[in-house]
């Protein structure tokens, strides 16, 4: 699918991964509609994008706001053609210790955010593609979600982390099987550990650390380079249904 002309969500697209997504889809011909929960962080990059971008404050487990978020690219951009899904939240704790068992409303909250969100956008999103016509190849458009390498090699701390990012990974298949027949992908990549605002607050040298544990490039990953498989992923038809690690071979220990 050609990047020129297509309208896409692209969810945390205030900062991190979705920031930079939004950006290059934007310098590759797409227009953009930011959703954020930071409505300033949104209104940024959208200002910064100019006439190609929208933005829109936006919880992505509401149904209303996420619907106004697909309701505003069709009436700015005429359409939608998929979207970009990059909001997320993480969270860490044991499954019990000395300050007693894991806050279940914590566990509940991160699968919320980080599944049921990701699903709420897909599902009312596809629903507004299918009435697209689609291009001479027969495709209407794409989802991309945003797991982790945590979904395979989750550490201890992390079960609803994992948890939430194992289950955009077992959702990806099944979706792009029924999407098939409007000409929609489904793809899911799984980051390693890149330097977004859920690492910012940590020390330089504790980042070092955690890029070091990686084989290859021995850093964190930028988002810069999601935003270019996530590009890959829009301009190659036969990504489909399929996760990718995108983590210079690291393997995740457990703690």
């Amino acid at each position: 699918m050609d990047l020129q002309g297509a309208t896409f969500i692209v969810t945390g697209g205030g900062s991190g991964l979705g920031e930079a997504t939004a950006r290059l889809f934007a310098e590759s011909g797409a227009k953009v509609v930011i959703v954020d929960l930071n409505a300033d962080n949104a209104n940024k990059v959208a200002a910064d994008i100019g006439d190609k971008a929208k933005a829109i404050e936006c919880n992505v487990t509401d149904e209303s706001q996420v619907q106004a978020a697909v309701d505003l690219a069709k009436e700015a951009f005429g359409g939608l053609n998929g979207a970009v899904n990059c909001a997320g939240v993480g969270a860490a704790s044991r499954v019990t210790s000395k300050g007693g068992p894991f806050p279940y409303d914590m566990f509940k909250f991160v699968i919320d955010v980080n599944l049921n969100g990701t699903f709420n956008v897909i599902r009312l999103a596809a629903h507004a593609m299918t009435a697209l016509e689609p291009d001479a190849s027969g495709e209407r458009g794409v989802f991309i979600n945003t797991a982790s390498v945590a979904a395979f090699e989750g550490q201890i701390g992390q079960a609803a982390y994992s948890a939430s990012k194992g289950g955009i990974i077992g959702m990806t298949l099944p979706i792009a099987r029924e999407l098939a027949r409007y000409g929609i992908r489904v793809v899911t990549i799984a980051p390693g550990l890149f330097n977004t605002p859920m690492l910012a607050a940590m020390p330089e040298e504790v980042k070092k650390a955690l890029g070091a544990q990686a084989p290859y490039p021995a850093r964190l990953g930028e988002p810069s380079e999601y935003a270019m498989l996530a590009k890959q992923i829009v301009e190659n038809s036969m990504l489909n249904g399929e996760t990718i690690r995108l983590d210079g071979a690291i393997r995740m220990t457990p703690k």
